[in-house]
């Protein structure tokens, strides 16, 4: 019964979204405005709801793999510009967890939270075991992960538009390195360059997050302790 509510209400909210044309009418965003006071409402419990959906999970696999085609079109362009690519992915990867992790730090945040905050921009699965390693809480995580996410796919375009950024390098790189796999799909539906190098970056920014977060996490807690 839930898989299909859920398709109806997926539906539902594409349908919103082009008529809305507004990036604050993104159809994740009415999905969830919809589907979780629907669930209070009736009481359904998120198990219930998880397990009737569990077709829509198994696609997800695919989904990604899908994202490596536009990847594959743009190989000439990722070449030719691999130091940029590879440069702007490290900047943002650590720019992205000394951002949060100063911040909380300022506002002498617990470390468990500070933890958490710390791969805020990575797709989901990586932020949660980064922050399991850390000593954060995995759920933490996955929760600033998905408004960060949605952050980025409400607000990048029109950045873009605000700054006059056109360049499908430019837009694809900071989708993926601040808004992973939400800003990804935006991308998608935006232009299939955009989500070639969206893709690529959250892939580096992911494997970059991973292997640094430790070494940021160091530097806050030595921070917080000054």
């Amino acid at each position: 019964m839930w898989l299909i509510v859920t398709i109806l209400v997926f539906f539902f909210a594409r349908w919103v979204a082009k008529k809305a044309r507004s990036p604050f009418v993104n159809p994740l965003l009415v999905c969830i405005a919809i589907l979780i006071p629907l669930l209070l409402t009736l009481k359904v419990p998120f198990d219930t709801y998880y397990a009737d959906n569990r077709w829509i999970s198994y696609l997800l696999q695919p989904a990604v793999v899908a994202l490596a085609f536009p990847l594959y079109e743009q190989l000439p362009q990722i070449r030719a510009n691999w130091r940029i690519i590879t440069l702007a992915c490290g900047i943002g990867s650590v720019m992205s967890m000394l951002s949060a992790s100063l911040i909380a730090v300022y506002m002498h945040a617990d470390i468990t939270l500070i933890a958490a905050l710390m791969a805020k921009s990575v797709t989901t699965p990586i932020a949660m075991e980064v922050a399991s390693n850390l000593g954060g809480e995995p759920s933490v995580a996955a929760i600033m992960v998905l408004l960060v996410g949605l952050f980025g796919a409400i607000m990048a375009y029109p950045i873009y538009n605000l700054l006059n950024i056109s360049h499908p390098i430019a837009k694809g790189l900071t989708m993926g390195t601040v808004s992973h796999a939400l800003g990804t799909a935006t991308c998608a539906e935006k232009d299939p360059r955009d989500a070639a190098f969206s893709s690529l970056a959250l892939v580096v920014c992911g494997v970059i997050t991973s292997i640094l977060a430790p070494t940021v996490f160091s530097l806050a807690l030595w921070l917080s302790n000054l």
